[in-house]
């Protein structure tokens, strides 16, 4: 079912029925300040799964992690280097992804590459208030692999279908740009990705950091 979050009431619904959605494992699309994102909880292995399935995706390309909380990463990770605190200080909640090694004790299972989890904590009013209830989710762009990302629900209604539970409208995404992801799991920090934060920008706060893409 979609529900337009544009309408007061309409949008009190909705996030309720989001909520308990992910919370019964099932799949649900929000926004977020890049582009739309299918969700699950993360910690619901066959959800995870459902969610994968649905876009057409394997394994091998684990989704990210999306939380409500900067201090929900402290739960998430054994030890936080000081770029990475330092990056999340400086662009959270925005579109920064940041590539961590996660805590050893976390039961969880978001694909094949185990060790570490791309997160991010997204600057939009309605995905904070879905996540701040539901923990982190895994969320990947709400589209079938391979094509184009949605920037509005129903964009995503037309790929996903019947395969998630609650769609959530909040109109167009303003600026449609993937988030930058940087990777802080070696030695020195590297742009894996580049997207809505330039790498002028991250350099201010690590200078660092370099450029991944090149090597």
């Amino acid at each position: 079912m979609l529900y337009d979050c544009r309408s007061p009431a309409d949008r009190d619904r909705g996030i309720a029925a989001a909520i308990e959605a992910v919370k019964n494992g099932e799949l649900v699309v929000l926004p977020t300040d890049t582009v739309y994102g299918i969700g699950a909880d993360a910690f619901t292995p066959y959800a995870v799964k459902a969610l994968l399935d649905a876009k057409g995706r394997g394994r091998q390309m684990p989704p990210p992690v999306l939380i409500g909380s900067r201090h929900t990463l402290d739960g998430l990770v054994f030890s936080l280097p000081t770029a990475a605190r330092d990056l999340v200080e400086a662009f959270w909640p925005g579109a920064l992804t940041i590539v961590v090694e996660h805590s050893p004790s976390l039961q969880w299972d978001l694909g094949d590459k185990t060790g570490t989890v791309a997160v991010r904590m997204p600057l939009h009013p309605v995905a904070l208030e879905v996540l701040r209830e539901t923990g982190p989710m895994a969320v990947s762009s709400a589209n079938k692999t391979g094509q184009p990302a949605a920037v509005t629900a129903d964009e995503a209604r037309d790929q996903l279908s019947y395969s998630v539970r609650a769609y959530l409208e909040a109109g167009p995404c303003p600026d449609p740009v993937p988030s930058t992801i940087v990777d802080l799991t070696g030695e020195v920090p590297q742009l894996v990705r580049a997207g809505a934060i330039p790498l002028e920008k991250l350099r201010d706060v690590v200078p660092d950091l370099v450029d991944g893409r090149a090597v």
